[in-house]
């Protein structure tokens, strides 16, 4: 699948990181792009700056993705290519100690279901939804190509480290479902790869001390820094344009394997 104007593509997650990046990247080679976000401010600004549409979407609610799919393939047509971005970080242990009292409390099902609802079931929501639309598209060469899935998984999905328990089961189920999805989808002409990032520049590293960023940065074996935004949309590009990468998790983690904290 070359990337061109001929395309069109929808991120989620597109308003920021690893999303904004592919979304540019996409629109740099003239596909035209849907970004959905619920940042609404910052999502129409990147909108904007790449000639694309913003569509304020929240990926875990059925009407909310259909909304959203609706204005896209009005504007765009219909999407080939779609790349799952959209996701949510929390930091818990299983069993923590009250700061005040001391007494041991367990982590609240409330934030694990929210961070496995948006990771997971919001991925495979979208998904499906778009999908169906590739499905009944027509093929874009002899081989029946109607369309490739990327998905955004991490390697805390393999390696989660303590704290991680929620962030980690989404994610490990984002590896899980890229086969049978993949396969599932094999006799629409639909590829779904999955992506493994590691430690990334991402707008929740800017808080961090410097210190702190320098200390993960040494801990990836090499190149010993962390990973680029425009790096894992040089990934995407290779996805979309590479058609017998299908049912596959890609690390993209410059060698590092996560310690347990």
């Amino acid at each position: 699948m070359k990337l061109d104007k001929s395309l069109a593509a929808i991120v989620t997650g597109g308003a920021s990181g690893l999303g904004e990046a592919s979304a540019r990247m996409l629109a740099g080679h003239g596909v035209k792009v849907a970004l959905f976000d619920m940042n609404t401010e910052r999502g129409e600004a990147v909108a904007g700056e790449i000639g694309g549409l913003f569509c304020a979407v929240d990926v875990t609610d059925e009407a909310s993705v259909e909304a959203g799919l609706h204005k896209a393939r009005a504007a765009h047509g219909t999407e080939r290519i779609l790349v799952n971005c959209a996701g949510i970080v929390i930091g818990r242990k299983t069993l923590s100690s009250d700061r005040e009292t001391g007494a041991l409390r367990a982590h609240d099902l409330a934030s694990f279901r929210r961070t496995v609802e948006v990771n997971l079931v919001g991925t495979y929501n979208v998904i499906t939804r778009s999908a169906l639309a590739m499905a009944a598209a027509e093929p874009l060469d002899d081989d029946g190509a109607r369309g490739v899935i990327v998905c955004t998984s991490s390697v805390a999905g393999t390696e989660g480290q303590i704290g991680q328990a929620a962030y980690a089961a989404s994610k490990g189920g984002i590896l899980g479902l890229t086969l049978p999805v993949a396969r599932d989808l094999a006799l629409y002409g639909i590829r779904v790869v999955t992506i493994q990032p590691g430690i990334f520049e991402t707008p929740m590293f800017d808080s961090m001390p410097d210190k702190v960023r320098e200390a993960l940065a040494a801990g990836v074996p090499f190149p010993s820094r962390l990973g680029r935004p425009d790096e894992y949309a040089d990934l995407v590009h290779y996805i979309c344009e590479s058609d017998y990468v299908n049912g596959a998790a890609i690390r993209l983690d410059g060698a590092i394997r996560l310690a347990p904290k």
